[in-house]
């Protein structure tokens, strides 16, 4: 197996297209044309998790945290990030990076900690917005639904919980080829009238490329008129955060002391408690301040993140409980998640989970 054919997997779970402009994912050290012998899964590619890979004969990281992410100008080994990728290039190993692309997952980081905290009813916290886009085009009527069924069949006609959704209106479209055409239909220098139907259907932003391909594929005529449009909607299994609901209420001091036992936090610092039952539950891994008026929004009784400052904590307002896990704490679980994933899709093949520790953060 090529290390191209464990990346394709994954980039099909999590397509990079949905990564923050500000992030860096993707194959960030290595050759994707190099045969794999194994894969380390792991939150973050330090040099101890290079030398677990060498001990471990996987020429391959799959690492959450990308080990590059603002431009490097040398490699010096003056620095962690320039050691690991240095030691990485000399022992021939990939690295790969996931990161906001698993976080935007319906699927990922968040709904790992959602799982984790048996939370129900869950939804995305802040779905993302111009994800979503629309293709329509004009078919013969007696092509139509061979059209139709080819673009459902690439990932077309997707809406929330629905599929084989599509709009479709008859009319009479007309046409003259010229001496260069070659027409399916018609004839060169006559005008042609033909009973046509034209075909909406929506797509995520991924497939744009598939959806293309297909339609020219499946479309009978030499020059296929079509446009492409990005939609407003927002689209509820892409985005950042997760809220969801606890099955029964629950104190605050319990739900607290258990969130704690459940992600083994060295420390969990809170905002002010409001002495109300914990029922509907926010949740967003890594650094999420910027969420938390979302979460305000959304109802949620407690917003659980990490990384907030001291004045992040004023912004809880007696409106809700703010809780911070810690970092490391908050996404540790994701390393699991893609190890099901990729365990699902790869049979007879070295899928790892690093036990190198990368929690740079230590509690006395």
């Amino acid at each position: 197996m090529l290390i191209k054919e464990i990346i394709q997997h994954l980039e099909e779970f999590a397509p990079l297209n949905y990564a923050e402009d500000f992030d860096n994912v993707g194959l960030l050290v290595g050759d994707a044309e190099t045969e794999a012998t194994g894969a380390l899964i792991t939150l973050d590619t330090l040099e101890e998790v290079v030398d677990e890979a060498i001990a471990k004969n996987c020429n391959l990281v799959i690492s959450f945290h990308p080990i590059i992410f603002s431009g490097l100008k040398k490699l010096n080994g003056k620095n962690y990030v320039e050691r690991t990728v240095i030691k990485a290039i000399q022992h021939n190993i990939a690295i790969y990076a996931i990161h906001t692309a698993l976080d935007n997952q319906h699927k990922g980081v968040n709904d790992m900690i959602a799982e984790k905290l048996n939370l129900i009813n869950r939804k995305i916290l802040i779905p993302r917005k111009k994800s979503i886009k629309k293709l329509t085009t004009f078919v013969p009527n007696k092509d139509a639904e061979t059209l139709r069924i080819a673009l459902f069949e690439a990932g077309a006609g997707s809406i929330g919980n629905y599929d084989n959704c599509s709009f479709n209106v008859q009319g009479l479209g007309s046409f003259k080829p010229n001496d260069e055409a070659d027409p399916t239909i018609g004839e060169k220098g006559q005008l042609h009238f033909e009973e046509e139907t034209q075909i909406g259907v929506t797509f995520p932003v991924h497939l744009e490329s598939k959806i293309l391909q297909t339609l020219f594929k499946n479309h009978p005529y030499e020059e296929v008129a079509h446009e492409i449009t990005t939609l407003e909607n927002a689209h509820q299994h892409l985005g950042m955060g997760m809220i969801g609901e606890l099955e029964q209420g629950i104190s605050e001091e319990d739900f607290l002391k258990s969130v704690k036992e459940t992600f083994n936090a060295g420390v969990v610092r809170h905002s002010d408690l409001l002495g109300r039952t914990i029922k509907k539950v926010a949740v967003l891994g890594g650094s999420g301040s910027f969420a938390i008026e979302n979460a305000k929004r959304a109802g949620a009784d407690i917003y659980i993140t990490a990384d907030l400052k001291y004045h992040d904590f004023y912004k809880a307002e007696k409106q809700i409980i703010l809780a911070d896990i810690g970092h490391y704490e908050s996404e540790q679980f994701t390393k699991n998640l893609l190890c099901s994933f990729l365990s699902k899709k790869i049979r007879n093949f070295a899928l790892i989970l690093a036990d190198t520790n990368t929690n740079p953060i230590k509690y006395i």
